[in-house]
């Protein structure tokens, strides 16, 4: 008996310092609410967070239940709007939502999230940091990285061809961003769009992934991610990653200091 002690003993010893290794770093929430064409990627996004988060000890609350924004978001580091119409907080959430931001919360927002109708919450608009104009239909492109310091860029190529809905964006509040991806008009059709529709393109400068800094926080913002299938992407979930561990920790630029 004594010796099967000493045995389980030792064994603690070994297993204990490695359970200490897979604590959480540090906690995210994901808000996914289905809309008209953004539905399916839902359980396949689900899976692939989670795998993210148990790979790389982080823990996740997905829900596509906006009902979450009336609890306590302090715990969450960072927030992630996921292909999720942000109109469809109430009036309470959202000021909850702006209310976590300004004590220096860090929000994610992806490809749908990034769409809101014009004065419909204009504090969210200044958030995202552009606003949606249209896009054309989904073609293959090249998306050039433009910030190779940011951990959003680290698992992709310096031009990645990519096929996805390249939204054309606008500046009406004069917000700064600092542009992490764009994608060279050269490479699809811009003016590829919808009959009664009219392609906008933006020329040179068409950023599709970009940070900066709002209230107290980090936001970080892609424009990609349309189809189920892309959450089963490598490189694009290595991206999404990038996105999570900065606006979560600050950290991970190169040579900048965390913030």
């Amino acid at each position: 008996m004594k010796a099967i002690v000493r045995l389980l003993a030792a064994l603690l010893c070994i297993v204990t310092p490695a359970a200490a290794w897979a604590d959480s770093q540090f906690k995210l929430l994901v808000i996914a609410t289905p809309s008209k064409y953004h539905y399916e990627y839902i359980p396949v996004a689900r899976d692939s967070l989670q795998q993210l988060a148990r790979l790389h000890a982080f823990d996740m609350t997905f829900t596509s239940d906006p009902a979450v924004f009336d609890g306590d978001l302090r715990p969450y580091a960072a927030v992630m709007f996921l292909n999720t119409p942000a109109e469809q907080l109430s009036d309470t959430q959202r000021r909850h939502f702006e209310a976590y931001m300004r004590a220096g919360g860090n929000a994610i927002v992806v490809h749908r999230a990034a769409i809101i109708p014009a004065n419909a919450w204009p504090w969210y608009e200044k958030m995202v940091g552009r606003s949606f104009i249209n896009h054309p239909m989904i073609q293959t492109a090249v998306i050039d990285v433009v910030d190779k310091g940011f951990p959003a860029a680290f698992g992709l190529p310096d031009h990645w061809i990519w096929s996805d809905e390249y939204y054309v964006t606008n500046d009406p509040f004069g917000v700064k961003i600092s542009p992490v991806l764009n994608v060279d008009e050269a490479s699809y059709d811009p003016t590829r769009i919808w009959p009664g529709q009219v392609g906008k393109p933006m020329g040179r400068n068409h950023p599709e992934a970009w940070y900066h800094a709002y209230e107290k926080g980090r936001v970080f913002v892609t424009l990609l991610g349309h189809t189920a299938d892309m959450y089963r992407d490598d490189r694009y979930l290595q991206h999404l990653l990038g996105g999570i561990y900065w606006a979560a920790t600050g950290r991970g630029q190169t040579g900048a200091r965390p913030r």
